[in-house]
């Protein structure tokens, strides 16, 4: 009932994590994968992993890509899995300007793991002996599918963007009983990547290679928000650095704190290939939780993007 989505922290950095208006955003295909690990020394160690592959087909002036999450939780062996198809569309809106419109339609499998799970009435006090067998409901339906549809757009010019995404337009439910109930809550996110323009006035060698971007991201689904804000460096379009900080702006509970995490990131470009690594400090009274760990690598097929006219979306790092 209280389910979220999977949130990586490299979103900046790796944007079809986040909005699948990306989706052949350089109008040429790429491919790329992004993995998570939560928590590394905590009993309940998480691993996410995020795999997608996009192109463009410039004479319908459309993007088409597929993409791919799965999710795995060590001490009850929970399995999230799922495949989404993604589509998208690029309008000029001005000389500088794009609008892009995108639509998202998957199939998700959720596996609670309830084969670990000791019932009492499978508990034989007489004979000291465990039964493999339940009357309990949960154990007959250990997986749930269902189908999910969320769309995304983005607008953007050759250094900025800003972008609005909605998940789970449909609310599928996710209830553990065969015949119950339980709408998953919509995932809204407003996410911008905004170039400081501060500067362009400064006639060095390192202003001329250097770019400075604010970053902010907030999150909501049902009562749990979230808002990451922070900066990222880019020099000579080849290395980036970050920081991110994660807050929850809207407090459910007066003795949660405005700042849960810090997330800091880098990336480089070489050639074809982008890779990134970020890791988050824990700032809450959580404590020897490993802190969470996010690799990622992406490739793009046409080395001469950047020299091409495209719809131009922002440095993917």
């Amino acid at each position: 009932m209280q389910a979220q989505d999977v949130l990586f922290s490299q979103n900046f950095l790796v944007p079809e994590t986040i909005n699948t208006s990306f989706t052949g955003a350089i109008r040429a295909a790429k491919i790329g994968s992004i993995h998570r690990s939560q928590w590394r020394n905590a009993a309940f160690k998480t691993n996410s992993s995020f795999v997608y592959f996009d192109t463009w087909f410039e004479g319908f002036k459309t993007g088409l890509g597929v993409s791919f999450l799965n999710q795995t939780e060590t001490a009850s062996t929970y399995t999230f899995n799922q495949i989404n198809i993604n589509y998208s569309m690029a309008f000029q809106l001005s000389d500088t300007w794009f609008f892009r419109p995108s639509i998202s339609a998957g199939f998700g499998m959720k596996n609670y793991g309830f084969q670990n799970i000791l019932l009492e009435d499978q508990i034989n006090l007489n004979n000291s002996i465990i039964n493999t067998s339940s009357l309990d409901p949960l154990l007959l339906s250990t997986q749930r599918n269902f189908f999910d549809f969320s769309s995304s757009i983005l607008f953007n010019n050759d250094d900025s963007w800003i972008g609005l995404t909605i998940k789970h337009l449909n609310k599928p439910n996710i209830s553990l009983t065969e015949n119950g109930n339980i709408p998953l809550d919509i995932f809204w996110s407003v996410h911008t990547k905004y170039y400081l323009p501060f500067l362009e006035g400064t006639r060095t060698w390192f202003a001329s290679k250097s770019k400075f971007y604010v970053l902010g991201n907030f999150m909501m689904q049902g009562n749990v928000n979230r808002f990451d804000v922070g900066f990222q460096y880019i020099f000579e379009d080849q290395f980036s650095l970050g920081i991110t900080a994660a807050t929850s702006p809207i407090k459910t509970d007066v003795n949660s704190p405005l700042v849960n995490s810090v997330s800091t990131f880098a990336g480089i470009r070489w050639q074809g290939f982008r890779f990134g690594y970020s890791y988050d400090f824990n700032t809450t009274e959580l404590i020897n939780t490993g802190g969470i760990h996010e690799f990622s690598v992406a490739y793009d097929f046409s080395l001469n993007i950047r020299a091409l006219n495209r719809y131009k979306c922002v440095s993917y790092f």
